[in-house]
């Protein structure tokens, strides 16, 4: 008999109790609610944990991830349930507020914070619009560029993309800031040293206890992360963003975010971008 999709045997057993286990842990850990159509996800992406650490069965796994018995594993298990889906001027009309907001900054140095950077294309393009903001490569800015997930914040750091992924850019910005590769890297694209100098990358949990930041910032983008968490996780990061802006910052969030309903403190200043509510205390 042909064996269908639907039967098709897995290797290694993945139950309803091994699933809730693992949505309670990532949601301590790092604040991810997990739906329960995620569950074929979260085998598939697990799995790969399992062959990685020889370990055959989810309960054993998970057993010796809380007992503390895998070492680093537990950055492992994080990274591979983290949707990290980002691209170069995502959400475009962003930006042109930005430039906007940075000119008004030129008399003193500008703090913005990228909180959920992924692979690096969101705080490089951020820095590309304050250098076509003040037409420099040079401009008085420094990027803080955090995610939780340690893989793609290598990839940033590196700054190195296939050519395709700024294909829909610009060909002037393109020339402006990426370096093509030659030889063995033809086909590739790399972040010119001057925009990568303006970004420092480094790991950072929303829901870790101490943030290792200082602020306060001028601008803080925090897009499309908001999304898989509860509100109360929401309410929570939002009342630790509050006092890290300065009187007259921005806060971007992602085009299916609303912030108004979980803090009081902010206002709405255009098409999800926020700003401090001057009325609150």
């Amino acid at each position: 008999m042909t064996q269908t999709k639907t039967d098709t045997v897995k290797e290694f057993n993945f139950t309803k109790s091994d699933f809730e286990r693992v949505r309670a842990l990532i949601y301590q850990r790092a604040g991810i609610s997990l739906a329960d159509s995620k569950q074929e996800m979260v085998y598939s992406r697990l799995a790969r944990r399992l062959r990685a650490t020889g370990i055959v069965s989810f309960g054993r796994y998970l057993d010796d991830l809380e007992a503390g018995r895998l070492g680093e594993e537990w950055e492992s298990f994080t990274n591979a349930l983290t949707t990290n889906l980002t691209s170069f001027f995502r959400e475009a009309h962003h930006f042109p507020l930005l430039a906007e907001h940075v000119k008004k900054l030129r008399d003193h140095p500008i703090q913005i914070w990228c909180s959920a950077a992924s692979t690096g294309e969101e705080p490089y393009s951020i820095a590309m619009t304050v250098c076509e903001a003040f037409n420099t490569l040079t401009p008085p800015v420094q990027i803080i560029a955090t995610d939780i997930d340690t893989n793609v914040l290598a990839t940033g750091a590196q700054g190195v993309y296939g050519i395709d992924r700024i294909e829909k850019m610009e060909p002037e910005r393109a020339r402006r800031f990426f370096l093509r590769g030659k030889g063995e890297q033809e086909g590739m694209v790399r972040v010119r040293p001057e925009l990568r100098q303006l970004i420092t990358f480094k790991q950072l949990n929303l829901l870790g206890d101490g943030w290792p930041l200082k602020g306060p910032f001028d601008v803080i983008f925090c897009r499309n992360v908001m999304i898989y968490f509860d509100k109360a996780t929401q309410r929570k990061i939002l009342s630790r963003f509050v006092p890290l802006m300065k009187p007259d910052a921005l806060l971007f969030a992602g085009h299916s975010e609303n912030f108004l309903y979980v803090s009081e403190s902010l206002k709405l200043r255009g098409k999800t971008v926020y700003e401090l509510d001057g009325r609150r205390p």
